[in-house]
């Protein structure tokens, strides 16, 4: 996949728990670990503005983006 998820260093770094964020978020447990996984395959974008609200960060803290074609050419 070409979108890396850093929800996890991002709840490090505020230190902040799953369970602690999805109170405050407003999401189950299971549907932030997919997102936290890499498993989601789409976040809305009222999601996103939520986390980020809570975790204080930009969008691009929480999601990066890779060149899979550049990094396999590379290795």
């Amino acid at each position: 996949m070409s979108i890396i998820v850093n929800l996890d260093v991002m709840m490090a770094r505020r230190k902040m728990s799953l369970n602690e964020l999805s109170e405050k978020v407003d999401l189950t447990l299971s549907n932030l670990s997919i997102l936290k996984t890499g498993k989601a395959k789409a976040i809305r974008f009222s999601t996103l503005e939520a986390i980020c609200k809570v975790l204080d960060c930009q969008p691009g803290d929480i999601l990066e983006y890779t060149n899979d074609k550049k990094k396999s050419a590379n290795q």
